[in-house]
């Protein structure tokens, strides 16, 4: 692990530990921040601008240009330029975040606060006279006079009374809209809250945001447990239809976890759960019925129907959640098939379609999600990638947590280099890894295009001594290459990834480029017309692009056109939260979307096939110029 260095992010205080040469952009990027980058990292736009306060990294003749001497003495640079050499900690202004342009307003009426960019969450300080003999007003009538209201909640008037009177009749008034959600005494306005939750087939996160600032409190993830009935949505729709009870213990399973996170983001966040009024959660079809306890069988046939388009609100409540009755929580809209709101988050979050350009935006995960902004006619599709990515179903697989190799490069003296999150002893292998060995065996010659680890005695005659003395017979008879040797884990055991788990590789590679191999087809494209591929999903953060690219699981371009947007549903499911604007566009996108299946497409196994081998170097280098 020498030759890795810590790289602290403030004012975020998050860090990741780096090998020499990587490029701040995508070290940033896997601490989890996202910046802004329409030039797609050329270095042209300058809007991905950090700040080295401590370490030394050098300038470009691009920081020059773009930021002046002046600021680069400073110690400004552009993120997609500048690179590791030595441990750094970086400032990175809010300007500079990919979801900057959220803006914060505050209602000018002293009485009332409205959330950051027009939250559709409202409170208003009422100081009222008591009623004096003779005053027969209602409570409800003299609260809410001259306020716009639709609506009070049951509970709201069961509790108004006894409110009122214990407060001297000084109160907020909660409002969603022009519903009254609760009533509490005294001065509330400044606690107002809201949770975001990215519901994944694997893992689940989980965000707090005070809707008064736009910030973010608190973030949590975790493994979903639903896995344990099976680690893809098939397994699971296959639960529901073969078991009475399957529907209940997969709702029973999420939600669970979500009052686990729920429990841990109060925590941290230092937050009251009664002040928690909005909940915005997006996944993809399965998890979203699932979590609402709504039958998904139907998605386990022709033509895989979903019970909803149209997102949904609810209250807490009915769904189980411990947070207050008051608490609003909206699942977002499913397109159709297996793709839900997920992607439906994803593509508010991305801005598809909102420009005039040809964009690809893909959600790597266990479902993969692709959706195609072109001519102003927004497509999607999904696809069963499975859990290779999520690290699933690889011998010594594990998720991007401490003691995982998320990275792996062929260094210049002939040997492979990892890096383990955490700057630990390594325990195991996530899925960036796992990309990026097959990228590297493959160019060195230790595997063919079929993904054939080849045998020891096969080997290039040039290959190195470090690498010939990493590829061995495993017990099977199977060759398999040494990733990480003895000294290097956490158990004394060499890692190794085997031939098993490069098959498993390739199907996942292989459903994700066949997917956009079709919905560019269907759109009369190539990927020469495409202006930019967005990656989203929180493996998309850990991906190497040449790698991805290298593999065959995105197409051949410059990789100034591919850019990590982050874990987009997750940042959709808080954008709803902070704009009604936002809100809107969401319950319009089902309307504007195309949905494409390709289980119906005769021409997807062909594709299918095609891209389980993994491309020639010299089309690759023709393609985007690797």
């Amino acid at each position: 692990m020498n030759g890795h260095y810590k790289i602290l992010f403030m004012p975020a205080e998050r860090n990741v530990y780096a090998l020499p040469g990587t490029v701040l952009m995508e070290a940033a990027a896997r601490a989890g921040i996202i910046l802004q980058a329409s030039c797609g990292g050329a270095g042209t736009c300058a809007q991905c601008v950090i700040r080295v306060i401590d370490g030394e990294c050098k300038a470009t003749a691009a920081d020059v240009e773009a930021l002046g001497k002046a600021k680069v003495a400073e110690g400004h640079r552009l993120a997609c330029r500048a690179t590791v050499s030595g441990p750094l900690t970086v400032e990175v202004p809010q300007t500079s975040l990919f979801d900057a342009d959220t803006q914060i307003l505050v209602a000018g009426d002293k009485h009332a606060t409205a959330g950051v960019a027009g939250s559709a969450v409202r409170k208003v300080f009422r100081q009222l006279r008591p009623p004096e003999h003779g005053d027969g007003v209602s409570d409800a009538d003299r609260l809410l006079q001259g306020m716009a209201v639709r609506q009070v909640r049951l509970d709201v008037l069961r509790n108004l009374p006894g409110v009122l009177r214990r407060s001297n009749f000084e109160a907020t008034v909660v409002q969603i809209g022009e519903d009254v959600i609760a009533v509490e005494p005294g001065d509330t306005r400044d606690r107002c809250y809201g949770m975001a939750f990215d519901l994944g087939s694997t893992t689940l996160v989980g965000t707090l945001v005070d809707l008064l600032t736009g910030k973010e409190l608190a973030v949590t993830a975790r493994i979903n447990s639903q896995t344990r009935f099976g680690d893809d949505v098939l397994s699971r729709i296959q639960l529901c239809r073969s078991e009475p009870d399957g529907l209940i213990r997969l709702q029973e399973a999420v939600v669970a976890d979500v009052n686990d996170m729920i429990r841990v983001l109060l925590a941290e966040g230092a937050v009251a759960s009664e002040h928690v009024y909005q909940v915005a959660v997006a996944g993809n079809t399965t998890m979203q019925q699932c979590f609402c306890g709504i039958d998904p069988s139907a998605l386990g046939e022709l033509p895989f129907v979903p019970a909803f388009n149209r997102g949904l609100s609810t209250d807490a409540g009915t769904l189980g959640l411990q947070l207050p009755t008051a608490a609003t929580v909206f699942v977002f809209p499913q397109l159709g098939g297996f793709v839900g709101g997920d992607t439906v988050a994803g593509i508010l979050a991305a801005g598809l379609g909102k420009e005039p350009i040809t964009a690809l935006l893909v959600d790597i995960g266990t479902n993969g999600e692709i959706a195609l902004a072109h001519g102003g006619v927004l497509t999607a599709t999904s696809v069963a990638a499975g859990p290779a990515f999520e690290g699933a179903r690889i011998v010594r697989g594990m998720r991007a947590t401490a003691g995982a190799i998320e990275k792996i490069t062929l260094a210049k003296h002939g040997d492979l280099e990892i890096n383990i999150i955490g700057n630990r002893p390594a325990t195991g292998l996530c899925g960036s890894a796992v990309i990026d060995a097959a990228a590297e065996l493959r160019d060195c010659g230790i595997m063919d295009e079929t993904g054939r680890i080849l045998a020891p005695d096969e080997l290039p005659a040039d290959l190195s001594v470090g690498l010939r003395a990493r590829v061995r017979v495993a017990s099977n008879g199977e060759p398999a290459v040494v990733l990480a040797h003895s000294g290097e884990t956490a158990n004394g055991e060499p890692i190794c990834l085997y031939q098993k788990d490069v098959r498993q590789l390739q199907l996942a590679n292989a459903a994700i480029r066949a997917g956009i191999e079709l919905l560019l087809r269907r759109a009369g494209l190539t990927a020469r017309d495409l202006s930019v591929i967005m990656l989203a999903g929180a493996f998309g953060n850990y991906i190497r692009r040449h790698n991805a690219v290298r593999i065959g699981m995105l197409p051949p371009l410059s990789l100034e056109h591919i850019r990590f947007i982050g874990n987009a549903a997750s940042l959709g499911a808080k954008r709803v939260l902070l704009s009604s604007a936002a809100m809107n566009t969401v319950r319009e996108i089902p309307r504007n979307m195309h949905h494409v299946d390709l289980s119906l497409d005769a021409d997807f196994q062909l594709a299918f096939s095609e891209a389980m081998l993994f491309p020639d170097s010299t089309r690759i280098t023709a393609g985007c110029g690797l």
